[in-house]
């Protein structure tokens, strides 16, 4: 059964250091905007990460719908092992990428596109094997829109169609977020860590329920029912839990004997 209110132990990264960390992007690390392109990283937050990952020997990595290019350049200087389009697409702890089969969902893609042109409130997002249907600007439009995608995808076998924030995404049915993580927990420096996956939209659900199968924690970031069984407040929320850790770990690392020698 998912838990929408059910009070949790509040998450510290501190008590978490021989963790496997994986991350959403959108909601989770950064905050929503009108349009994806208009999504700003918060200063600091990179360098958070790096001291975050390094203390973690490098089991930090980023799970995302986005396409990994596109975080690459949000991230700047910080270049993170990383699943992009919910898994679709993978960059392994030594900077190889592994991309899953494309399928053929051209059905879904006319379809999309058609909504698109009758009303340029909506915007289609299309990535390597999926696409992004987002109605943010134009929220009335939600139940034509998902009547539409639905009709489309039931032509489309393989496909799995998803509700989020304000989105319908349409990606292959075997690969997920979960199968991502899945994945990195079979690789260095990964392997036999207890998996911790923090996300923030239905489509971060499937990696919720795995990492708890295997032992780990699943952070649910903001409001609505989760089957996980923590939760954090905001993505602001997140990050300052982020910057508090990599103070505290920065700050104990600068009085290691020899370190100012």
């Amino acid at each position: 059964m998912k838990n929408a209110d059910r009070a949790s132990t509040p998450f510290k990264l501190l008590e978490w250091l021989d963790c496997a960390l994986f991350l959403d992007f959108d909601g989770t690390l950064v905050d929503l905007a009108p349009t994806p392109d208009a999504v700003a990283v918060a200063p600091g937050l990179v360098d958070a990460l790096r001291v975050i990952r390094d203390r973690l020997d490098g089991r930090l990595a980023i799970v995302s719908g986005r396409p990994i290019a596109q975080i690459d350049a949000m991230l700047a200087t910080l270049t993170l092992p990383m699943a992009g389009v919910h898994g679709m697409e993978r960059r392994d702890a030594d900077g190889m990428l592994h991309y899953a089969p494309v399928p053929s969902f051209s059905t879904v893609q006319e379809c999309a596109l058609y909504l698109a042109t009758r009303d340029p409130r909506l915007r289609v997002e299309q990535k390597r094997g999926a696409l992004a249907l987002h109605y943010r600007q134009a929220p009335e439009l939600e139940h034509l829109c998902k009547a539409e995608m639905l009709a489309a995808i039931r032509e489309t076998p393989g496909m799995l169609l998803l509700h989020g924030k304000m989105v319908i995404e349409v990606k292959p049915a075997g690969v997920t977020k979960g199968t991502a993580i899945r994945d990195f927990l079979a690789e260095a420096p990964f392997i036999g860590s207890r998996p911790v996956f923090a996300g923030d939209d239905t489509t971060d659900e499937v990696g919720f329920a795995y990492v708890q199968q295997a032992g780990g924690l699943a952070l649910k970031v903001g409001e609505g029912a989760s089957v996980a069984r923590h939760r954090i407040a905001t993505p602001q929320a997140l990050r300052a839990e982020l910057a508090h850790a990599a103070h505290t770990l920065s700050a104990a690392m600068a009085k290691m004997p020899g370190k100012n020698e």
